[in-house]
């Protein structure tokens, strides 16, 4: 576990309607997933293992895999193939149920994650010439915090695997997130929302309402803007303003 990539990611639970390629509809409208539902935990687990296994098996062809001791025997093709059937046969557990602190929590410790060095100046204790010593928290004590004193090699090794080979970005924005028509979108859904009733907040009503949008000249009901369109919620006005 001490090589441990991985990738966190927020996901919303709906989005606007699109056709199969992924285009926004001209007249979307918000596309919830089922209460209590997010995804299939047991079809996600078997394309895990599916791409996971085909991966495996590409680089075996590749001669990427070091196949040494009582693995030797697996360099072969046809030995190394049939190790891999059993493996199709078996489910493959996904861990998907809600955070037990809620999402405010994790958005909140996904924001230090992105937003700061692996570890701040505060919780340094001591520098010598040969020692580190900081705070953490032993999470095999409960998450009680104690004073960790390594070496300087140690302490900058396990520094430096925070940090982003080259070529890596940090935080990429996908869908509604992307840079391209990210405000448009983001606008026509918290529109979406609030009409719904999906996010009756005073905070989400006042800020559709504030939303400096052209409105409706029918009805003078909030629309967004797309192109030289004027898309409302149920109806298209063209401009020709």
């Amino acid at each position: 576990m001490h090589h441990h990539p991985h990738l966190h990611c927020l996901v919303t639970g709906g989005g606007l309607s699109c056709d199969p390629w992924g285009r926004v509809d001209e007249r979307p409208c918000w596309r919830s997933c089922r209460p209590g539902f997010f995804l299939p935990v047991r079809v996600l687990g078997r394309l895990f293992r599916g791409k996971f296994l085909a991966l495996l098996r590409e680089a075996h062809e590749r001669g990427q895999l070091s196949l040494v001791g009582r693995l030797a025997p697996l360099r072969e093709a046809s030995a190394f193939a049939a190790w891999l059937v059993p493996l199709y046969g078996r489910d493959w557990v996904v861990y998907s149920q809600p955070p037990t602190a809620g999402p405010e929590v994790v958005l909140k410790y996904l924001s230090r994650y992105v937003h700061r060095s692996a570890l701040s100046n505060g919780r340094l204790v001591s520098l010598s010439e040969e020692e580190v010593s900081f705070r953490c928290k032993d999470y095999a004590r409960g998450g009680k915090e104690r004073v960790l004193t390594l070496s300087g090699e140690e302490f900058l090794r396990r520094f430096v695997q925070h940090v982003l080979p080259k070529g890596f970005v940090k935080v990429r924005h996908y869908g509604l997130l992307a840079s391209h028509g990210r405000d448009e979108k983001l606008a026509a859904c918290r529109w979406q929302l609030w009409l719904s009733g999906l996010a009756p907040s005073p905070a989400a009503a006042a800020a559709a309402a504030s939303w400096p949008g052209p409105r409706c000249p029918a009805c003078g009901s909030l629309c967004w803007r797309k192109g030289a369109e004027v898309l409302g919620v149920g109806a298209v006005v063209v401009d020709t303003s």
